[in-house]
C-alpha cells in the first residue's frame, strides 16, 4: 500500500460528493469510480448511500454489470468496502422480501427502508464502543435496518430499533449516513482496517 491511501467512491448515484469531500478533509486521496478500470489500484472502496433501487436497475444491465462482478471479486479477496445506507444494502447476503440484485458480500440481513417513508427520517444517537464514549450522530434517511448478522459478523452499533453498523472483516456496514456530519469517527474507523 501506498503511503497515502487512496480511496474510492463508487460514483453511479447518490451521495458520493459527501463521501469525497469528508475523506480530503481527513487527507486521504479519492477516485470517483465510474468504471470499471477506475477500481484499479485502490486501497479501500466506499458505496454510498442513494436509491438501491436504481443501483439494482443499473446492476442488472450488461453495461454496468462489469464494474459490480469486479467490486464483488476486489470484496471476495480482502479490499476493505464500506456500505453506507443503501451501500449496506449492496452487501448483504439477504434483503428481507426482495430478490433485487446486490453484492451478496456481507453475511447479514437487511430490511429496506425500516424508519418508514422519508418524512419519518431522523437523527438520533448511536452508542458505537468502537469509537469511544460520545454518542455518533445516526442520520437516518429512508435507512434499511440490519435484522440478522452472520457468526462471524461482529456488531458495532445499535439503536433501539435494532443493528446499525456491522463489520464483517474487509467489510463494513453502516445504515446511517456519517458522510453529513460533522464528525469524522466512522471514516477515520473505516481508514484504520486499510492495510488490516
Amino acid at each position: 500500500m501506498a503511503s497515502k491511501p487512496v480511496v474510492g467512491v463508487l460514483g453511479l448515484q447518490g451521495d458520493f460528493r459527501e463521501h469525497i469531500q469528508k475523506l480530503e478533509s481527513l487527507g486521504v486521496q479519492t477516485r470517483e469510480i465510474r468504471r470499471t478500470s477506475d477500481l484499479v489500484g485502490l486501497d479501500a472502496l466506499i458505496l454510498p448511500g442513494g436509491e438501491s433501487t436504481a443501483v439494482a436497475i443499473l446492476e442488472s444491465s450488461d453495461a454496468a454489470r462489469g464494474i459490480f462482478d469486479e467490486i464483488q471479486k476486489l470484496g471476495n479477496t480482502g479490499l476493505p468496502i464500506w456500505g453506507t445506507c443503501m451501500g449496506s444494502i449492496l452487501l448483504a447476503k439477504e434483503i428481507e422480501g426482495s430478490k433485487q440484485g446486490r453484492l451478496g458480500l456481507m453475511d447479514i440481513r437487511v430490511r429496506r427502508n425500516a424508519f418508514g417513508p422519508q418524512r419519518f427520517s431522523a437523527e438520533t444517537p448511536v452508542e458505537i464502543p468502537a469509537l469511544g464514549a460520545a454518542p455518533f450522530p445516526g442520520v437516518f434517511i429512508r435507512a434499511p435496518l440490519i435484522t440478522h448478522v452472520g457468526k462471524g459478523v461482529e456488531v458495532l452499533g445499535t439503536i433501539e430499533n435494532g443493528i446499525v453498523m456491522a463489520r464483517e472483516k474487509n467489510l463494513l456496514a453502516t445504515v446511517f449516513h456519517p458522510e453529513v456530519v460533522n464528525d469524522a469517527r466512522v471514516h477515520e474507523y473505516f481508514l484504520k482496517m486499510i492495510g488490516g
